[in-house]
């Protein structure tokens, strides 16, 4: 059974529950990859989904940010369903996702793949010769962003050249520049070297002590989930099988048993 805190949003800034899905469910041929998961997620609110390899927790990703559309179900962004919508309208609509393999312009530079991410914020439109020299507002904005990310000695370098861990900081450096709503995390620090990583986590902890913004966070490092998560879900065989208070969640023996308890046997083999 899942476990339930009294306020499944701990640690919110508000009551108003920023996305949902409710019963949302995909199957792939006899497969149910996603089971009827029904979750409510609030600004301020960092949540991450852990479970075993296998689990579903990328496909309810790729559910709610529309890559996949579900078999059954509803996504609710701002109590609007978008279950129909793609994921361009759903962008555009607030909801941002950085994913486990970056999504960049590979033959433009770093600050062009920025400033693009800023000019389709803005309506502007992604052509990349549009009044170049008119956006000194945009580029001032894209400077910014890529100090943030660390990235400011490589603004020129095309985003093909950059090495793995460049390129997910370039990505979530355009995330950043889209201002979402909810920002979707999926594995952000994946492939990245020691030294890489804190930058990514820096991030993510300034966009969640903004206190208005709904994250949710793929990840299987429990160190960072224990550091950065408000709340815990746990999927297991595409069902929600926790929901709760980060320590509450860890310390359930069905969750010990179904996920940690197999992170530990892989650790100690």
């Amino acid at each position: 059974m899942p476990l339930h805190t009294p306020d499944s949003g701990a640690g919110s800034s508000t009551d108003a529950v920023s996305l949902e899905t409710r019963d949302l469910t995909i199957r792939f041929g006899g497969h149910v990859a996603v089971n009827a998961v029904s979750c409510a997620f609030k600004p301020g609110t960092l949540t991450a989904i852990v479970g075993p390899n296998g689990a579903g927790k990328t496909t309810y990703f790729n559910l709610i940010s529309g890559q996949l559309k579900p078999g059954a179900g509803q996504v609710l962004l701002h109590g609007r369903d978008i279950a129909g919508l793609s994921a361009s309208a759903r962008t555009h609509a607030g909801l941002g996702r950085a994913f486990q393999l970056t999504s960049l312009f590979p033959n433009l530079s770093v600050l062009e793949n920025v400033r693009l991410a800023l000019q389709s914020r803005r309506g502007l439109g992604l052509d990349m010769w549009n009044v170049w020299s008119a956006h000194t507002t945009l580029i001032d904005r894209a400077e910014q962003v890529l100090q943030a990310v660390a990235l400011t000695d490589k603004r020129d370098i095309h985003a093909s050249a950059l090495p793995h861990g460049d390129q997910r900081k370039l990505e979530v450096g355009m995330l950043m520049a889209l201002d979402p709503d909810i920002y979707m995390f999926d594995e952000p620090t994946a492939g990245m070297s020691v030294d890489e990583v804190p930058v990514i986590l820096d991030l993510i902890r300034m966009l969640k002590a903004r206190r208005d913004k709904t994250i949710l966070l793929v990840e299987h490092k429990m160190d960072v989930v224990r550091e950065l998560a408000d709340r815990i879900i746990v999927l297991h065989n595409g069902t929600l099988m926790a929901d709760g208070e980060p320590d509450a969640v860890i310390a359930s023996p069905v969750v010990q048993q179904a996920y940690l308890g197999l992170v530990a046997t892989e650790e100690a083999a």
